[in-house]
């Protein structure tokens, strides 16, 4: 039986480390309708925000940055939609994902938000999340479950997004 020489072992260590970067470098499965939400805690606006299950609380957290043209469609409807259902449980969050913060700093002196804002300029929060494009979103039940994941917004999915978080939120107090 013939012994392995340094060639040979070098071309272990290269599939063995092709594999391996194969395996880190692979996209992120889109999250689909019951799959656990990741736990993340992320830079706020003024404070560290956490997204986590809460006991009563549905999390519609929306992936987005300062350049995205629909993005600037969805924050008056998050508005809208966080004011008309904040009472049922309904809680917003806007993860911004621009590198620099000024850029996203000046898009909420245009469009301000009446929901929560986190940022992450490393945009891990969007990978962990499978985002492939913005602005995208995600409903959390209060177990932690996504509920449904939407990516893009028009004005004319406005009334079908609506009845969509209606359907997963409680009852009017």
């Amino acid at each position: 039986m013939m012994k392995p020489d340094g060639r040979f072992w070098r071309i272990v260590a290269a599939l063995a480390f092709a594999l391996l970067a194969a395996l880190w470098l692979r996209p992120a499965r889109a999250l689909e309708p019951g799959d656990p939400a990741p736990v993340l805690e992320l830079e706020g606006r003024p404070l560290p925000v956490r997204l986590a299950p809460v006991a009563g609380q549905w999390l519609y957290i929306d992936f987005w940055a300062s350049w995205c043209t629909p993005c600037r469609r969805s924050f008056p409807w998050m508005n809208e939609m966080q004011a008309r259902h904040g009472t049922r449980g309904l809680r917003i969050v806007a993860v911004n994902l621009d590198r620099e913060r000024r850029d996203a700093e000046r898009f909420l002196a245009e469009l301000p938000a009446a929901f929560t804002i986190a940022f992450d300029a490393g945009g891990d929060s969007a990978r962990r999340y499978g985002i492939k494009g913005m602005p995208s979103s995600v409903l959390v039940a209060p177990d932690g479950r996504v509920v449904f994941v939407h990516a893009g917004f028009r004005d004319d999915q406005r009334a079908e997004l609506e009845r969509r978080l209606l359907a997963a939120l409680p009852p009017p107090p």
